[in-house]
This record gives structure tokens, sequence and C-alpha cells, in this order.
């Protein structure tokens, strides 16, 4: 463990520095970009071997940004739409990636509800983008530093390949510290 969370502090510190909007005419900024973006879903499929089965990936991490998407291929449903299940992996997730690859592996997102409201079928693949801005990155780790734990809420909107919206999640989650010792009184 204490190597795979060196390798989670190290790559979110190196996708950190490297600019976000750089395109093909930055080269090496966007060929550093999809490494790291393959090495965070290499990191999500050996934690969690159900995602890339089923065609999820991480398409952008960034402080305080994530993007996701879930592939249409293999994940429809009984009337060829994606599938219920294919819409919580794809809003699941990515809250996930964005806690440890903001927050560092010293701090373990747990899942404690969500719910999705659904608006229409997808016939495509699915996207979502979620973000937690700076103040709520630090209120979280101050929180998680004096306590053990904190808690949080992630809000987010699915949409197609034509960026039609067609669900929403609302993401509870708790972060817990790893190694905290609440202090020992008078």
């Amino acid at each position: 463990m204490a190597l795979r969370d060196q390798l989670i502090g190290l790559t979110s510190d190196w996708l950190s520095r490297l600019d976000p909007d750089a395109g093909l005419e930055r080269p090496l900024n966007w060929l550093q970009r999809q490494g790291g973006c393959r090495l965070v879903n290499r990191f999500v499929g050996k934690a969690i071997p159900f995602a890339p089965r089923n065609r999820f990936r991480v398409e952008d991490v960034r402080p305080g940004y994530v993007r996701a998407r879930i592939a249409i291929k293999g994940n429809r449903n009984h009337f060829g739409s994606l599938y219920a299940g294919a819409y919580f992996l794809v809003a699941e997730i990515p809250g996930g990636v964005l806690t440890l690859f903001d927050l560092g592996p010293n701090y373990i997102p747990i899942l404690k509800e969500m719910s999705l409201q659904f608006l229409q079928p997808s016939d495509s693949d699915v996207t979502i983008e979620l973000r937690l801005s700076e103040d709520t990155r630090r209120t979280i780790k101050v929180e998680a530093d004096t306590t053990g734990r904190a808690a949080f809420t992630l809000e987010g909107e699915l949409k197609d390949v034509k960026g039609n919206l067609v669900a929403r999640s609302v993401a509870h989650y708790r972060v817990r510290k790893k190694g905290f010792e609440a202090p020992s009184g008078p």
C-alpha cells in the first residue's frame, strides 16, 4: 500500500503541474496528460476491476476537477440504451478519484449515499464532470485532520455525446484520515 500511495501522490503532483488546456500544439504536454490519465485508469482498474471491464475511464483529472466516461458498448440494457448500473458506475467512481488525487492517499473516500435522477435514455457514451473548489478541499482536509473524518457532497450532470443532459447525480461522501488518532484527554 505504501508504494501505491506514493505513486498516487506523485501522479497527482505531476498532473497538477501540466497545462490542462494544452492540445496538440504542445505535444509533449498533451502526451504527458494522456499518459497521466492512463496511469490513473490503471490505478482505478487495480482497485476496482469491475470498472475497466465495463469500459469506464477517466479522461481528465486536475486539481478540483475530474471528467470520466462510460461506453455504451457492452453496457446496453434490454431496450438498447445505457444500463442504469453504468450510470451509477460513471457517477460514483470519479468522486473517489477526485478525492484521492486532490487530497492525497492519506484521505480515504467512502460513499455514504447516492441518488440518480434519470432524465432521458442515452444511446451513446455518457460523461460526467465533477468539481471541488479549493475552499471545499481545504475545509475537508482541515476537518479530517482535526476529527479524523469529513463529509462532503458532489453533484454531477451526466451527458450523452451530443451534450444532452441525461441524468443528475448527488453523492454524499465521507473522507477518513489514515492513521488518525484522537488527542487524548487531560
